[in-house]
């Protein structure tokens, strides 16, 4: 077992030890072993001026360094990240409970990704205004500038991913960022801050700051403070967003969903349960854009249950550095039993068919090395011949809790999979790529997709509809979220027009 070095705010380029002797202390945990792994300090409100102070403070020229400038860093940093995916992914493992065979080999890879298409992007003139002719004699153009000091406030899922997904396009268009991670999963912060100056970021530019919600509203408050990033849980964004938006500041919510997968009656049923599975199980359901809400034909049902009951052997829990392993604990004594207890009124209150999986965990414990027998652990679960009013098919569970639902006519599935105030994600398997299309077209989510799921590559713009988010990460219109723009119209011959000239 490895033991981190206690977490500190980390400002101005070093680790800053509060000198408060009141500072609560968090105790990270291994969620696979229930061990105690490192102490993160909660930054005091001094602690996170002093952040703030550094962006400010660095802001000037670093949003004047010159975007190829900019880029030449943060390649640099996406190489340092690469060069250590075994250290960052045990960290991650660590710290999340996902397997490494996941974090070494999604994680990272993905949040280099992220740094890399945002250091190419900038150094290609993503930056760039636009300008064209008024009329013959004016001419418009338009200018981005930096919006400032901005804060990123990070998830518990996927932990540096997500600080990446942020301070990329945050650093590359020129502001200065103060990050708080989730206080379930903050090993990874520092890491990625020293990772930054050992590339060259100016000190200042990117500091961390470790605390709960407290600590996120008090960032999200600061006069200071240009724009504020979220992704969490669609309640606690409601609020970070009401109020950043009472100060007038930009904001970007990356919130949760209960995503609908619509099998359409033409599709492979082999393909359909093995997508389903992964928008179920991935990250043991762990992922804001889990399709836990599986929609599949009636005539489909027999095929569908007995070629899904028959692939779950390959869900593979076990010592989390096993190459074997795909299927790790939850993150949490606390979301633990959020999802037990969604699994126990599936069957208790709900009075859902259970399909597979349940409270039973010796069944998925009594294999594993004795170390990790103790973790958080949850049985991959089944849901069949589930309704729509079922408190398990309404409510975003962030566990690996699947719900089948039946259907008999396609409209009947667009309208259903639509009936839900949430609207991040969405996808279809079916053989007619035109109906796919078609169906895709219909439902109301941000992120879509057509024979597969889950994949959200660098170049992809990602955001939710609906209560499920505001605004978009990643792409170009990612890049367009970090910065302010200023239209200027020139008239060419430099005279006022004549309107009150003598007449």
């Amino acid at each position: 077992m490895a033991i981190f070095q206690d977490r500190h705010a980390f400002i101005n380029g070093s680790p800053q030890p509060s000198s408060n002797t009141n500072t609560k202390v968090i105790e990270a945990i291994d969620p696979s072993t229930l061990e105690p792994i490192a102490k993160i300090h909660t930054s005091s409100p001094s602690t996170l001026d002093a952040a703030i102070s550094a962006g400010t403070t660095a802001f000037p020229p670093w949003s004047q360094t010159p975007p190829i400038e900019r880029s030449r860093i943060l390649h640099k940093a996406a190489s340092i990240i690469r060069s250590r995916t075994q250290h960052l992914a045990i960290i991650e493992t660590q710290s999340t409970g996902k397997p490494y065979s996941e974090t070494s080999t999604v994680d990272i890879a993905t949040g280099a990704d992220v740094l890399e298409y945002y250091a190419n992007l900038i150094a290609s003139g993503g930056l760039n205004g636009e300008s064209f002719p008024l009329r013959p004699e004016a001419w418009v153009y338009t200018t981005k500038a930096p919006l400032g000091v901005c804060v990123g406030i990070g998830a518990w899922n996927y932990p540096i991913q997500i600080a990446l997904w942020k301070s990329a396009p945050c650093l590359a268009a020129g502001n200065c960022m103060v990050y708080k991670p989730s206080e379930f999963t903050s090993l990874h912060a520092e890491e990625l801050a020293k990772i930054y100056k050992e590339a060259g970021l100016p000190d200042g530019v990117f500091n961390v700051v470790y605390g709960g919600g407290d600590v996120g509203a008090y960032l999200t408050r600061h006069p200071d403070v240009a724009k504020v990033s979220f992704t969490g849980q669609v309640s606690t964004g409601r609020k970070v967003a009401g109020a950043a938006a009472g100060e007038m500041k930009y904001v970007t919510m990356e919130l949760g969903g209960k995503s609908p997968v619509v099998v359409l009656p033409d599709a492979d049923v082999e393909s359909a349960v093995d997508g389903a599975m992964m928008a179920n199980f991935f990250s043991t359901g762990q992922v804001c854009t889990n399709g836990t809400r599986v929609f599949v034909p009636r005539a489909m049902k027999g095929a569908f249950e007995r070629c899904l009951v028959g692939k779950m052997e390959y869900v593979r829990a076990g010592d989390l550095f096993a190459e074997s392993t795909n299927y790790g604990p939850l993150v949490s004594r606390v979301h633990y039993d959020k999802v037990v207890g969604y699994i126990r009124h599936g069957i208790e209150g709900d009075k859902a068919k259970l399909l597979y999986g349940g409270l039973d965990v010796e069944v998925l414990t009594k294999g594993l090395p004795e170390k990790v027998r103790k973790g958080l652990w949850v049985r991959p679960t089944v849901f069949t011949d589930c309704t729509d009013d079922m408190k398990i098919v309404k409510e975003e569970i962030f566990g690996p809790v699947m719900s089948i639902l039946f259907y008999d006519t396609l409209e009947e599935a667009v309208r259903r999979a639509n009936d839900t105030p949430m609207g991040l994600a969405a996808g279809v398997f079916g053989k007619d790529i035109n109906q796919c299309h078609d169906v895709v077209r219909q439902l109301e989510a941000g992120i879509t997709w057509v024979n597969t799921w889950g994949e959200s590559p660098a170049e992809m713009s990602v955001g939710g509809w609906k209560q499920s988010g505001v605004g978009v990460e990643n792409g170009r219109k990612g890049l367009e979220a970090w910065v302010k723009n200023k239209s200027t119209l020139v008239e060419m011959g430099g005279s006022v027009p004549t309107v009150y000239a003598k007449l």
